[in-house]
């Protein structure tokens, strides 16, 4: 069995019934959705023509959704069909970064991930899904797509058919006969209207593109006009935690490397007072690192079922055993160092830490760049799939741990060697970390319109003064000039705090880059 779906374009007239009927059948509450009709208009005046397409999940074959859900609540079926299961689900929104297409959604009274899942309790009974048995033009095909008997594999092979974004790999089962660019394509409309014929658009769902658009006139291939004039809303789903908890994350693991390779290169001897000041603020951002992760999910209690329950495929599983992993090591050796130096036990320490930086300096890595992995899976924002982004956190990384103990070492009585040490780690992370945002991240050409759409944001849209002033210019431009004027505890805060902005940048704007 391969179930999957097909449209007829030629027959749809827009009605709604397929949309009606899946919000009755599976009980979707109002303002989110499972199946819609989007609405595409094409042509000048008076040659004008409508285009009615049902989007829903693709049930795809290699479906991204899958693969990064931490706790399997997310899964392929034997017979094709990519069902959920909301009791095990931690509301951690990943899979709505991997859905290429907009498809899953939260339903907002459990806190859960819910998308179209063949009514699969209809299809066990062997009866077809609700919006087939409802069109009333027989636009809707469902079936198995391994039976050459089947309704669905003749009408295949008797006609052209094409898919949402083939290009993402995730060979969908959602096929289109009579598929139009305007619709299958989000940015050839560059996003959703600021009105539409029979629903209003709400302000804080609006995409930037949107927000700055004139009413609705687009044109598209062959200088025709192209406007959408009704699709569904969707809210961004990652916010102010994500950012916060990759620039804690990255001053945690940053400042064990420092701390490991001042050790391991004999840079300078670590005096107990330095490890222990400096240990203590790694441990607590770690801490604060846990904190934030927790915040975002949407059923935070579940928070335990990614390390009892894993789905090792997922970066987000990976990435919390690699946490935990390197903050009990941070923590058994920052305990070992405050119990010797209270003088409470008789511990030779010279054998134990060359032990606990060697170990300890690849699981910092680990803990900065993991993030990057993760963000990899995240198949619907195609800008952060730069191959450039391991390699960027960890800059960032050893920014943000040297930027901390330059401010640390103003007002605690860290090792001076130690904080010249941070003070060329600083320097250098600092320049490495401007070059590759300019020359890497926006200096490249963007291999897809969606990732060049995110960039654009960035750069020249909604986000443009952020990063210009507070990324650029408070967080990179300002460090380096306070840093020649010898004022590194001012520099490391102003580093920072243009941090987290890129950082916030960089989560909110691919967000906002349509995807249906």
């Amino acid at each position: 069995m391969n179930y999957g779906f097909v449209f007829d374009n030629r027959k749809c007239i827009g009605c709604h019934a397929c949309s009606t009927a899946c919000k009755s059948e599976n009980q979707v509450p109002l303002g989110v959705y499972r199946t819609w009709v989007k609405y595409t208009e094409v042509g000048n005046f008076p040659y004008v023509r409508r285009n009615f397409q049902v989007n829903r999940c693709n049930h795809c074959a290699n479906p991204p959704c899958v693969e990064i859900c931490p706790v399997s609540a997310m899964h392929q079926r034997e017979d094709g069909i990519v069902g959920y299961d909301a009791d095990q689900c931690i509301g951690c929104k990943s899979c709505m970064q991997a859905c290429p297409y907009n498809s899953i959604y939260i339903e907002p009274e459990s806190g859960t991930a819910q998308k179209c899942h063949f009514c699969a309790h209809r299809v066990e009974r062997g009866m077809e899904p609700a919006c087939v048995v409802v069109c009333p033009q027989h636009a809707i095909i469902a079936g198995d797509l391994d039976d050459p008997r089947s309704e669905i594999t003749k009408t295949i092979a008797q006609h052209n058919v094409t898919v949402r974004k083939p290009e993402q790999g995730t060979c969908p089962k959602t096929f289109y006969i009579d598929g139009h660019q305007a619709a299958l394509t989000p940015e050839v409309t560059k996003g959703k209207s600021k009105h539409f014929i029979w629903a209003d658009v709400t302000q804080e769902n609006l995409t930037e593109a949107e927000e700055s658009a004139e009413p609705t006139l687009y044109f598209g291939p062959g200088e025709q006009m192209v406007q959408t004039s009704f699709n569904a809303q969707h809210k961004v789903p990652w916010h102010w935690p994500v950012p916060a908890y990759l620039v804690t994350k990255g001053v945690s693991a940053g400042i064990f490397m420092l701390l490991a390779a001042a050790s391991i290169y004999g840079w300078t001897p670590l005096n107990p007072v330095t490890s222990l000041i400096a240990g203590l603020i790694s441990i607590v951002f770690a801490l604060l690192t846990t904190l934030f992760l927790v915040i975002d999910l949407e059923k935070p209690e579940r928070f335990l079922r990614v390390v009892l329950r894993p789905q090792f495929k997922s970066w987000l599983v990976r990435g919390a055993y690699i946490l935990i992993a390197f903050s009990n090591l941070v923590g058994l050796w920052w305990l070992l160092e405050l119990l010797a130096h209270l003088g409470w036990f008789d511990l030779n320490l010279s054998l134990i830490r060359p032990a606990v930086m060697i170990i300890g300096f690849p699981l910092a890595m680990g803990a900065a760049m993991y993030t990057a992995y993760l963000f990899g899976q995240a198949e619907g924002r195609d800008f952060w799939q730069s191959p450039l982004l391991p390699l960027h956190f960890l800059v960032q990384s050893v920014l943000a741990g040297s930027g901390m103990m330059l401010l640390a070492g103003h007002l605690l009585p860290l090792d001076a060697a130690f904080v010249e040490i941070c003070r060329h780690a600083f320097g250098i992370s600092l320049g490495v970390n401007l070059m590759m945002i300019l020359l890497g991240e926006f200096g490249m050409h963007h291999a897809t319109t969606n990732a060049k759409a995110a960039a654009e944001i960035m750069t020249q849209g909604k986000y443009k003064q952020l990063f210009w002033i507070g990324a650029m210019g408070l967080g990179n431009a300002l460090p380096i000039l306070l840093l020649i004027l010898d004022a590194g505890a001012a520099a490391g805060l102003a580093a920072l705090a243009g941090l987290y902005i890129y950082e916030h940048i960089f989560v909110m704007a691919p967000q906002e880059v349509s995807n249906s």
